[in-house]
């Protein structure tokens, strides 16, 4: 059941970053750039919480998770703070 749970969230957060993508596309607007590339970190995030729980249990990967957590919440930092300048 965790590994439906793990593979839901990555797919969600691969599919709001398509959208978010789009919608810069579209528009242009700086921030829903920022914000893709911000679920697109949150996929990875969660694809590489599934390969260290369901796919691979005896290799920690926890450092990659978090790096990549941290960068997605980085990069959706630096977007609004370059946008309220």
């Amino acid at each position: 059941m965790a590994a439906i749970v793990y593979l839901l969230c990555a797919v969600t957060a691969l599919v709001c970053c398509v959208l978010l993508w789009r919608g810069y596309r579209r528009t242009q607007v700086r921030l829903l750039f920022w914000s893709s590339l911000c679920f697109g970190g949150f996929a990875l995030d969660n694809f590489l919480l599934f390969l260290d729980r369901i796919v691979l249990p005896s290799v920690e990967l926890l450092l990659y998770r978090r790096s990549a957590g941290l960068v997605a919440v980085g990069l959706l930092l630096f977007g609004l703070i370059w946008k309220s300048k």
